[in-house]
């Protein structure tokens, strides 16, 4: 039996049968009933791979796109929103973004784009560059967009720090102001699989009408964080390791309820309808100057799937 894949002897063949394990990624709420704190721990296996391994992205990239990933799906899943939420980073280094978006069904996909000859300068200069030096001057943006009837919602902050996560502490604390703890580890598996977990405590909405005999909320968030930091990046990424379990670990003092979890997988919304509603704007000088031994060709960036028009039907 192997590591990614169980398997069973065929009753009428006498044949081995192998049935690939099923992808485990998911976001899961959970409180923590006596500290009055509110949680949500994403787990992700084979999705990563589904997203990254299609794009021909530099080592130092790929683990930038699954951080996003799972940032973006932590975030998310803090809001009931019908459309679609983007976390997107910019800025003006060798990697000049990074993006990720979910749907409310729980469909997630994500692309970066970099400079490959800034960032081949940067890593031999610095073998081990921060968030600041990848990225340089930019921003971290958070949207919400539930389509063309519904106001948009958008958050903006400066990026600071050394991480993205150093980023979004940054925003919940001047912008939102909440209490607000992230803890991530992204990796890849003994089989090369990339691997990525995350937790995130807040205070929840009425956090300060909590009973006169419970401790005070400065105590419970300053422990609930001592605790969140104990966490291991092992315990994050081990796939046998259940959620339960995890958090059992952690906080089995504070009383964790946790939720259904909910599933989430790879989904890109690019069509040739789509696209070629976009090309259809363009003027007939655009079509014939994109137009490449008697194709326009399109590549969406997010699953980087190339798409062929007649340019005489556009």
């Amino acid at each position: 039996m192997t590591d990614d894949a169980t398997e069973n002897t065929g009753a009428e063949t006498g044949q081995v049968v192998s049935f690939p394990l099923p992808d485990d990624s998911h976001v899961l709420t959970f409180d923590l009933e006596r500290a009055s704190l509110r949680g949500r721990i994403v787990r992700l296996g084979k999705i990563l791979n589904d997203i990254i391994d299609p794009h021909p992205y530099p080592d130092a990239v790929k683990p930038l796109v699954a951080e996003t990933v799972t940032l973006a799906l932590l975030l998310s899943s803090m809001l009931k929103y019908e459309g679609v939420f983007i976390l997107q980073a910019q800025g003006d280094g060798p990697i000049v973004r990074l993006v990720s978006d979910v749907t409310s069904a729980g469909d997630v996909r994500a692309t970066a784009g970099y400079d490959a000859e800034k960032l081949e300068k940067l890593l031999a200069e610095n073998p081990d560059p921060t968030i600041r030096d990848l990225l340089g001057n930019g921003y971290l943006a958070f949207t919400v967009d539930q389509g063309e009837y519904m106001e948009r919602y958008q958050g903006v902050v400066e990026l600071k720090g050394k991480s993205l996560q150093d980023s979004i502490h940054h925003y919940f604390a001047q912008s939102e102001q909440i209490g607000t703890s992230i803890k991530m580890a992204v990796g890849k598996d003994k089989q090369g699989n990339w691997r990525a977990g995350a937790i995130m405590l807040q205070h929840v909405p009425d956090h300060e009408n909590i009973p006169q005999d419970a401790k005070p909320v400065a105590e419970n968030w300053n422990r609930a964080q001592i605790l969140l930091e104990t966490c291991t990046d092992e315990e994050m990424l081990d796939a046998k390791l259940h959620d339960d379990t995890l958090l059992f670990r952690l906080f089995h003092e504070e009383g964790v309820r946790v939720y259904k979890p909910q599933q989430v997988c790879k989904g890109c919304r690019c069509t040739p309808e789509k696209l070629q509603g976009i090309l259809g704007l363009l003027s007939a000088d655009d079509i014939a100057h994109a137009t490449v031994n008697g194709a326009v060709v399109m590549t969406c960036e997010f699953c980087n799937k190339d798409f062929k028009f007649d340019p005489e039907k556009l």
